[in-house]
């Protein structure tokens, strides 16, 4: 069981898939800015295609996703969508390549599988693909035959399934009923359209939710064939999604008890012969992901940790983020402000960060605690955090040896805590984040 030290945990804390982190993004950075980006990305691309529609609203999610009961709405989307495909491939060098693609929401398959292959159409139409592995988040109660074939005939190899739990009474708790069987009809679907790698999110800390009731979905989760697990903690935060009061605060279990979940869990996963990926991911041995881990090639991008190294993710869709070495931008969240502006021909631009070279360095140093469990640290960044470092030093969770910082096994867990520390932000930001388990 990891030491349990609440004092260590109270303070909330990003979950670190960028640095600076989307809360210190500000309307700076406009189309311009992106534009010259897009100019300069001349290496490996990686694309994330965001779908911000479901078939139902779950009460947890934090999402930018609406219902998808609108006919028109959802082609209206479409077609915003296909025009910003072709204004930003047209904007990007010869010389880069696309050998990432990834299809997030929301849920895309609330769309029809022909108008999710038509989109593929125009990625090909738009960019210069380069083999790519192609990857897709689905909800396993809209998936089906039609759906399956589609992903086949794309090259679909990976996909992840939002599970959150097996139990009856969690899923009505959180507006989310999926019987079992829906799931594992979805997985045999999945694995004969040619999926190898298929995850499992998983969530612990919901209501009623104890041990007993997450070794359950474990056990599940293990007997389906899951090849990647990842464990989030459900977090609580209605008064930034409206839609969690749904949820009664009363059920759920304390920080101690979500802490002991969160250690059950990572004991369960790791016992069963999955790789732990810091503390809440996991992956079978040979999994493109568990070998990135052991060979020390893991990252951190807005889709968590990954395999992907490439210098420039670029992100299409109403509030999708792109990410490049000197720049963070992200698009217009409205769905109606995002049509409009590429009505106009624009490149949907809200908001975004330059980043500075002390944010490249401290980024590089966040990224390397979470994905590795060590950081070299300058001479400046160590006087910086020096009392801070102390507490977790003392508690036997972190060692300090001359620039070399490593996070126990102990300390695992503690790990985002640790990493905000070398968060300039967080020490003028009002904003609220999640607790760390």
């Amino acid at each position: 069981m990891w030491p349990y030290h609440p004092d260590l945990l109270n303070i909330p804390v990003p979950r670190y898939t960028s640095y600076p982190t989307a809360a210190e993004f500000a309307d700076s950075v406009d189309a311009v800015d992106l534009g010259a980006a897009l100019a300069g990305a001349a290496d490996d691309v990686s694309l994330y295609v965001h779908i911000p529609f479901c078939e139902s609203i779950c009460w947890y999610c934090g999402c930018n996703t609406g219902r998808a009961n609108r006919g028109q709405r959802l082609a209206s989307y479409l077609d915003a969508l296909h025009r910003e495909i072709v204004l930003v491939g047209a904007r990007l060098p010869e010389s880069a390549r696309v050998r990432r693609i990834a299809f997030g929401g929301g849920s895309p398959n609330a769309i029809m599988p022909t108008d999710f292959v038509r989109l593929f159409l125009s990625l090909t139409q738009s960019f210069r693909l380069d083999d790519p592995v192609i990857s897709i988040e689905l909800d396993p109660r809209t998936f089906d035959q039609p759906w399956a074939t589609a992903l086949a005939g794309v090259g679909v190899t990976r996909a992840s399934l939002g599970v959150q739990t097996f139990a009856a009474a969690a899923q009505e708790a959180i507006g989310r009923v999926q019987p079992p069987h829906l799931i594992e009809r979805c997985t045999a679907l999945l694995r004969d359209a040619g999926v190898t790698s298929l995850n499992f999110d998983l969530m612990y800390g919901l209501p009623g939710q104890d041990i007993a009731v997450l070794e359950e979905t474990l056990e599940r989760t293990g007997a389906l064939g899951a090849d990647r697990v990842a464990l989030f903690g459900y977090a609580h935060v209605p008064h930034l999604l409206p839609r969690q009061r749904r949820i009664d605060a009363a059920a759920l279990p304390g920080q101690a008890e979500r802490f002991a979940m969160a250690a059950r869990g990572y004991d369960w996963l790791a016992g069963k012969g999955f790789i732990p990926i810091g503390f809440d991911h996991f992956a079978r041995p040979g999994d493109p992901l568990a070998e990135a881990a052991r060979e020390g090639r893991l990252h951190r991008n807005f889709q968590g940790f990954t395999d992907d190294a490439a210098p420039a993710l670029i992100g299409l869709g109403a509030s999708a983020i792109s990410s490049f070495p000197h720049l963070l931008v992200q698009n217009e969240k409205n769905a109606g402000r995002y049509r409009m502006m590429l009505s106009q021909d624009r490149l949907p631009v809200e908001r975004g960060v330059r980043r500075s070279e002390d944010d490249r360095l401290r980024g590089a140093v966040i990224e390397a605690l979470l994905c590795r469990g060590r950081a070299g640290l300058p001479a400046h960044l160590q006087g910086e955090v020096g009392d801070d470092l102390d507490r977790f030093v003392r508690a036997g969770l972190v060692s300090l040896t001359g620039s070399e910082l490593v996070i126990a096994a102990d300390g695992l867990p503690y790990a985002r805590t640790i990493a905000a520390l070398f968060d300039s932000y967080r020490k003028t930001t009002t904003r609220r984040f999640s607790s760390a388990i």
